[in-house]
């Protein structure tokens, strides 16, 4: 019998081709769990499996998916991850698309359909499809991943924040909803990593200085085990 924390678990991780995703996915696979890697980019998927091939022996299931224009393979999810494993045990969503820092009174209704549709329309979509397994589950685990954009209301951050807050009230009302339940719901902030996204943002930034994935992957996983007990928390993640 596997001693491993996450030995049996099934998990699917959203953006998981790069960055926190595929560390978080890399970590979860060495704890034990099969993931599920969801992203829109076919070769970094591949390269994720390939770490954790290299890292555990066994692959990964790749679901190469782009969460804002693919709503029906996505409303599926839930159900077809059942019929192929079983189960459902963790859900991460850890894909996030920053677009442009702009104005408030220049965002254009394209930019903004792409940063709500991924950041916060996909969390709902995923609460949906994910809903009844993690519930099924005796351990189910969900975790969301938000950003300090919207705590600090800085100028032309509104449009990421306002989806990330929008995607924090939906995880954390689930939360309240499903209280009484064994399912465990939290929000998780990364802090200042050294990812695509906040290169993007910040492109003078030394990344040397910050935080890796790999720093706060172990911190991430931790909230998914059955042994966590929060619920409802908006947890800071230290390296």
């Amino acid at each position: 019998m596997s001693t491993l924390p996450l030995a049996d678990r099934v998990a699917l991780v959203t953006g998981a081709s790069r960055g926190i995703g595929a560390a978080l996915a890399l970590q979860l696979a060495t704890m034990g769990a099969q993931c599920v890697l969801l992203a829109r980019t076919q070769g970094g998927l591949e390269e994720v499996d390939d770490a954790i091939r290299g890292a555990t022996g066994r692959g990964a299931t790749l679901l190469p998916m782009d969460l804002q224009r693919q709503e029906k393979e996505l409303d599926m999810l839930g159900p077809s991850i059942v019929e192929r494993f079983g189960r459902l045990d963790i859900l991460v969503h850890a894909a996030g698309v920053l677009n442009k820092l702009t104005p408030v009174a220049h965002i254009e209704p394209r930019d903004w359909n792409e940063v709500v549709a991924v950041n916060m329309t996909a969390a709902w979509r995923l609460i949906r499809t994910c809903d009844p397994p993690l519930r099924a589950s005796d351990a189910g685990r969900a975790v969301f991943l938000t950003s300090f954009a919207l705590d600090a209301h800085t100028a032309y951050w509104g449009m990421y924040g306002a989806a990330k807050a929008g995607m924090e009230h939906l995880a954390l009302t689930w939360a309240a909803e499903v209280s009484k339940t064994p399912l465990r719901v939290n929000i998780a902030d990364p802090g200042e990593v050294g990812t695509y996204l906040r290169a993007h943002a910040f492109p003078g930034q030394d990344k040397a200085k910050l935080r890796t994935p790999q720093d706060v992957a172990p911190g991430l996983a931790a909230l998914c085990t059955p042994e966590e007990t929060r619920h409802g928390a908006r947890v800071a993640i230290e390296a």
